[in-house]
Order: structure tokens, then C-alpha cells, then sequence
């Protein structure tokens, strides 16, 4: 199975999507700010990213930039998530590389589902 970085700083959240994660077959990884998921990602080379976008140090969106201007990592698909889910939200996120948008809090029944799409859309 493809393997997800999560990049969150709230442990209920990262609790959420680690349980839905594996218990559908992922591999997981996790880091709880954005330098270290930046890092991780850049080692680790995960399918796909869930990045969250307010996060301490540097946010979700510079991680993003970081990440896309990488040749090493500019492929991996990332997903913002974000619980401020204000008018250009999306657009920012879109605009910073995310190849996607969730907002939080994420909902179990399609969650999943929704992780299949953007790695079925990226080719993985």
C-alpha cells in the first residue's frame, strides 16, 4: 500500500487519520511541524502528503513551496488540511503547489476515499 506522510500538529487529528490510515492499509508516517515533515518527506519519499496548514515554525504552505521546488520530492502529491476554511483558502493552498484541499475536521466516512482519489489521480 502507498505510504502517507502526515504533517499535524494536533494530536487528536493525527490520532484520527493514523487509525483511518492504517486500519485501511497505509503505511504512516508522521512529523508534527513543517521543518521536520519537510525533512522526513525528503528521506522518506511518501506517496502522498497530508499537510496541515497552520503548523509551528514554518506553516504548511511554506513546507509545500519548500517541498515543489525540490527536484527529490517536487512529484509527491500533497493534500492541505486546514480548519480555517476562509474564502481563498483554497487558492493559497493551490497556488503554494498543494495538489489538493481538506478541511478539518476530516470526515471518517469519506476520508479514505477521498486519499484514493488524489492517488489514483496522481498515478501512484
Amino acid at each position: 500500500m502507498p505510504t502517507v506522510l502526515v504533517i499535524e500538529d494536533k494530536k487528536n487529528n493525527l490520532y484520527l487519520m493514523k487509525f483511518l490510515l492504517q486500519t485501511n492499509g497505509f503505511d504512516f508516517i508522521e512529523a508534527s511541524d513543517g521543518l521536520a515533515g519537510v525533512e522526513l518527506a525528503t528521506r522518506k519519499k511518501p506517496d502522498l502528503i497530508l499537510m496541515d496548514i497552520q503548523l509551528p515554525g514554518i506553516d504548511g504552505l511554506e513546507a509545500t513551496r519548500r517541498l515543489k521546488s525540490k527536484e527529490e520530492t517536487k512529484d509527491i502529491i500533497i493534500i492541505a488540511l486546514t480548519s480555517y476554511a476562509m474564502a481563498g483558502d483554497r487558492k493559497k493552498a493551490l497556488d503554494a503547489g498543494c495538489d489538493g484541499y481538506l478541511e478539518k475536521p476530516i470526515n471518517p466516512d469519506i476520508f479514505i476515499a477521498e486519499i484514493k482519489k488524489y492517488l489514483t489521480a496522481g498515478g501512484k
